[in-house]
């Protein structure tokens, strides 16, 4: 069993030496690095030994030991039972064996990603990384690779920012109903087990909920963290919901403190990202899962989202979104002050689904072309005008939103402002109403003066006029996707 103490030593030292110590007050000093905020567009990753049955989700491992559900009866009929066949027998089948980092990076290059973020660990607690904590990883087990770190290589020398997320506190009670019935999830476990704890579930979203995680599992989850940003270095950290639980709240505090006294040692800047109310407000960048505001934010945020809709990781159902209603996310989060990290789920043999594929390639053409109203663009005195709302908060992204061309998105960036349509015109006509002709001494609304409107992608001007309904461009340009005018003030 792993010996914790010098590592929590460690911790302690640099804690102690750093300018960020483990309380809210010091941690308040965060500010996020400049190149974050300019960064507008992440892949996440979810693959794992889940890739590997490829059914129903990614909580395979959980949902498989409760006796009744559709993924206790899919393993029975197909593996066999608990008892004989667990979750860890898939490891020996997880072989990677067409992982290929330069061809996955190769391809988040195309769909114009600027920072990666793979899953280190999930909730079934394998690490897809070289691990002195436990066995229980890719480097030592299945693919017999380093896949964080390998992966890491490829997207750094593309010029793509690297992080990493760790699921691995929800795995206090991820295993705990295969000891409901007869499988090989049993008592005694102890520290460095696969299974271990395997607590009983309560209800998640009770932040005190019992059985309280112990000190044990709480250093042991501090230890894990740490040696992933020692390890890797990443410029990026996110975490899954349920660290927010009431036990968890001085090791988050360590944590951070550790994670931004390391990162400002190697002068790279550092970004935790966490949902709810996990970190302070003002310490670390919050996120949305599946889900955007609907207003605008005086503060950096972000969306996590997938391309398929009933899944994190590959499924062989996987049901996957249409790239423009993504890209149509993208847009409207950006103005928001918000970025997008969109997950893609590869098969369990290291190959990313041609679905998949097409998606990103899809929003990575439309990115070549517009990406001038997305990458280092900033927020505009307005984000939005048009009849569609959009719902706010999470698992919000199933909702269907019917944009229509009178649907605007407003960004700034090298002296232009960027007004995107989300839906094209059916007669070529737009009105953008916010950029009318206003009484300066009514309202304190846009009183500055129209010199030129562009299409990007078309060289020329666009032809328009401007009066007090609004500003009337003509545009010829058919799209299936979002139509961004450039468009110069004084």
């Amino acid at each position: 069993m792993y010996d914790m103490k010098p590592y929590l030593k460690r911790i302690d030292e640099v804690i102690k030496k750093g300018p960020y110590k483990d309380t809210w007050e010091s941690l308040s000093q965060y500010q996020a690095p400049d190149w974050y905020q300019k960064k507008k567009f992440g892949i996440f990753i979810h693959w794992g030994v889940y890739s590997v049955p490829a059914f129903g989700s990614e909580w395979y491992s959980r949902n498989m030991y409760i006796q009744g559900s559709p993924e206790y009866e899919h393993h029975i009929k197909t593996y066999g039972k608990h008892s004989e066949f667990g979750y860890k027998d898939f490891i020996p089948m997880f072989k990677a064996e067409k992982f290929d980092p330069d061809a996955w990076a190769s391809l988040f290059e195309e769909a114009g990603a600027q920072y990666v973020v793979p899953v280190a660990e999930h909730h079934d607690g394998f690490q897809m990384y070289k691990s002195e904590i436990s066995h229980w990883n890719a480097y030592e087990m299945g693919p017999k690779r380093d896949v964080l770190g390998e992966l890491g290589r490829s997207c750094n020398q593309k010029g793509m920012r690297m992080g990493a997320s760790t699921h691995r506190i929800e795995h206090w009670f991820f295993m705990s109903h295969g000891k409901e019935f007869e499988s090989d999830i049993k008592e005694p476990m102890e520290r460095g087990d696969f299974y271990w704890p395997a607590m009983k579930e309560a209800d998640l979203q009770d932040i005190n909920s019992e059985p309280t995680p112990t000190k044990e599992f709480l250093e042991d989850w501090l230890v894990r963290t740490c040696e992933i940003i020692d390890r890797y270095h990443p410029q990026i950290l996110y975490f899954d919901w349920w660290i927010q639980h009431s036990s968890a709240k001085p090791y988050l505090k360590k944590l951070a403190a550790y994670y931004y006294n390391r990162a400002a040692e190697w002068g790279t800047g550092a970004v935790l990202n966490y949902k709810h109310d996990a970190f302070l407000f003002g310490t670390a960048v919050p996120d949305v899962e599946r889900g955007q505001f609907a207003e605008v934010k005086p503060y950096l945020w972000q969306t996590d989202t997938a391309i398929a809709l009933n899944s994190w990781c590959y499924t062989e159902n996987n049901q996957f979104k249409n790239p423009a209603d993504l890209i149509c996310d993208l847009v409207d989060i950006v103005s928001k002050n918000g970025r997008m990290l969109l997950n893609v789920g590869p098969k369990s043999d290291g190959t990313i689904s041609k679905e998949d594929q097409y998606v990103l390639r899809e929003i990575g053409s439309w990115l070549k072309v517009n990406n001038e109203a997305i990458y280092d663009a900033q927020i505009w005195r307005k984000a939005a005008e048009g009849p569609t709302e959009i719902v706010e908060g999470q698992f919000s992204d199933g909702i269907k939103k019917n944009f229509t061309s009178q649907d605007f998105r407003f960004t700034t960036a090298n002296g232009k402002l960027y007004a995107t349509v989300l839906k094209c015109s059916t007669d070529h006509t737009y009105c953008i109403k916010s950029l009318g002709i206003q009484d300066a001494s009514k309202k304190a609304n846009f009183n500055g003066i129209i010199r030129k409107v562009e299409v990007l992608g078309k060289d020329g001007e666009l032809a328009w006029t401007r009066d007090e309904e609004g500003l009337h461009i003509e545009c010829g340009v058919e799209s299936d996707k979002p139509i961004v005018f450039r468009i110069t003030i004084d």
